[in-house]
């Protein structure tokens, strides 16, 4: 399925999937949901990154830019590979909360889960393992490795580890710490094998279903992160291995003193002279596990915000420029660059746009936005082009619901007026089936726009309203955790989403 034909789709993280374990995994509700997607005529799932989380939770400051969370891991499809029993499943079950992730409390039993499922291992399933561990070589061991060390030294900041051999993949040290480990990384390596062996089968599912899955590439990485360890010749780092810059935005909507996320910024001089390998084998699995990527934070390949390591917030960074249009040259000599999609939000310029144009990229429009002042800004949908990824929101704004109450009084009437929304008194919008009337307003408006692709929060499709956000950009407490519930799926208008799917050409072929 092209991005050039008219199709729409719904966010949802594979963690908010319902179930009884805790946190959304790859197992039936994952199929469930792929048939609700179906009944309704969507095309597309689209997805937040499955990588390891941080301290946070946050997917996109992760241990490693290949590995998955193996959290992720459907145990009821272990139980189906003869790796547990129903016995095995039935404790699990007592701390699962419908409505959010507990990732301590998830993390704590299948910890023990897995290692038992380790322990039955087959012989065929040990064949696979062996295949896929030679396969995924390039990857694996770096990130088996890092996780085993960071338990070994009991620090995740690898710069700080006592034997400065370590560092060296090469070292003697390394190579006996290797070995002396081997147990632990067979076993790290057993998880990955798990979690990608029920992915291609999930993607299979949805494939044949006539869904099709965007994924999420975060630009950056974590400094506490096996692809800095392996590679410190890739990032901005000092002779201390200590970041010398680092990453975030400049002042925004969402903060005054801008965003400090704090990843290492890449040495792109040093990429370039190694043809960007490290970074095509990124974007090669990416495109490998996904029909579709969205580049995270495009605008960092045009010019990204460098803010000096020692720095307190994001206000003393600068515009460093980019790789440009030299690196995605470069990458589509050899592979195919029509599967990906450019998260162009925040600070735009010409550079950025020329970039855009020049890659031929779809980038993205957020409804929400449109309506923040009187001008006639980008998110406006009688802006929008064909080649758009159109938004009402995604994982870090507000719902339509939210936004409607955080808008000002001059902001809502704008914004409900532009989506027609018609009411017989001042707040009718706010009660009952107005809320609902509302937000459809808003949903209409956006399935009209020019844009060949709109997607949708699961939140916006339920109605519901700021308690339920994803994630709230300068926050860390309860970001990430947010569940929809089976119940709430089935409540979901699906004959009304079919409706607008078929009057507006959106209807899944």
């Amino acid at each position: 399925m092209a991005l050039s034909m008219r199709c729409s789709g719904v966010l949802l993280p594979v963690f908010s999937l319902p179930g009884q374990y805790g946190i959304g995994t790859f197992g039936r509700e994952a199929r469930q949901f792929l048939d609700l997607l179906v009944k309704m005529g969507f095309s597309y799932w689209q997805m937040l990154p499955l990588c390891p989380v941080d301290e946070f939770y946050s997917p996109y400051k992760s241990t490693s830019a290949f590995a998955g969370n193996p959290l992720f891991i459907d145990l009821e499809i272990l139980k189906d590979w003869g790796l547990l029993d129903v016995d095995d499943l039935v404790e699990i079950k007592e701390f699962a909360d419908p409505y959010q992730v507990n990732y301590l409390a998830v993390q704590k039993h299948r910890q023990s889960l897995f290692e038992k499922a380790y322990r039955r291992i087959s012989p065929q399933i040990e064949k696979e393992l062996n295949t896929f561990i030679m396969k995924e070589s390039f990857w694996l061991e770096d990130y088996c490795l890092y996780i085993v060390l960071t338990e070994f030294y009991n620090n995740p900041d690898w710069s700080q580890w006592p034997d400065h051999k370590v560092k060296s993949r090469n070292s003697n040290m390394l190579k006996n710490l290797k070995i002396r480990f081997s147990e632990e990384i067979s076993f790290l390596s057993f998880l990955q094998f798990c979690f990608y062996k029920q992915w291609k089968d999930l993607k299979a599912y949805a494939n044949n279903a006539g869904i099709e899955i965007i994924g999420d590439l975060p630009i950056y990485v974590s400094f506490e992160s096996a692809d800095v360890w392996a590679n410190p010749e890739y990032f901005q780092l000092d002779k201390k291995y200590q970041p010398l810059n680092v990453a975030g935005v400049p002042p925004d909507y969402f903060s005054e003193t801008g965003q400090l996320w704090g990843n290492p910024l890449y040495n792109w001089d040093k990429l370039k002279v190694d043809n960007y390998s490290w970074w095509f084998n990124r974007l090669n699995k990416e495109l490998e596990i996904y029909d579709l990527v969205r580049i995270d934070h495009f605008r960092g390949f045009s010019a990204y915000w460098s803010v000096p390591a020692n720095s307190k917030s994001a206000i003393s960074g600068e515009w460093v420029d980019g790789p440009g249009k030299v690196f995605f040259d470069t990458y589509n000599q050899k592979f195919d660059t029509s599967r990906i999609i450019a998260e162009d939000l925040g600070v735009q310029d010409e550079n950025l746009t020329t970039l855009l144009s020049q890659t031929g990229f779809p980038g993205m429009r957020i409804m929400t936005f449109a309506f923040l002042d009187q001008e006639n800004n980008i998110h406006l949908p009688h802006n929008y082009e064909k080649n758009m990824i159109a938004y009402t929101g995604t994982h870090d704004n507000n719902t339509i619901l939210g936004s409607l109450f955080e808008y000002n009084e001059v902001q809502r009437e704008y914004g409900l007026s532009y989506c027609q929304y018609q009411d017989e008194t001042q707040d009718s919008w706010k009660n009952g089936g107005f809320k609902s009337r509302s937000c459809r307003s808003f949903i209409e408006t956006l399935w009209k726009s020019a844009a060949n692709v709109a997607i949708l929060p699961i939140q916006d499709m339920c109605g519901f309203g700021k308690d339920t956000v994803f994630n709230q950009p300068g926050t860390t407490t309860t970001n990430w955790r947010f569940r929809i519930t089976a119940e709430a799926l089935s409540n979901i208008d699906h004959q009304w989403f079919y409706y607008l799917n078929k009057l507006y050409h959106r209807l899944r072929l």
